[in-house]
């Protein structure tokens, strides 16, 4: 997949709607940039906090599976949800 886009006013960026969209991009999300081989690359980078604050939201709503007694318990009741 590739496009081409502008460097904008304050040197910002558009992400194209198809990266954005494959790569699940929030708005707030975090990208690490790098140069390799005299190229930019932008690498999604793990939201830790936001990560957590979504995963307490489910469990305060109920959205949460267990406690299990055993590993093989948890993984039936992971392959029944899907």
């Amino acid at each position: 997949m590739r496009a081409t886009v502008k460097v904008g006013a304050g040197r910002k960026l558009v992400i194209p709607r198809k990266f954005h969209q494959r790569l699940g991009l929030a708005p707030g999300d975090t990208l690490e940039l790098t140069v390799e081989r005299g190229r930019l690359v932008l690498t999604p980078q793990a939201d830790l906090e936001k990560r957590l604050a979504e995963s307490f939201e489910d469990f305060k709503n109920g959205r949460a599976l267990g406690p299990f007694k055993s590993a093989r318990e948890a993984m039936r009741a992971l392959w029944k949800g899907q």
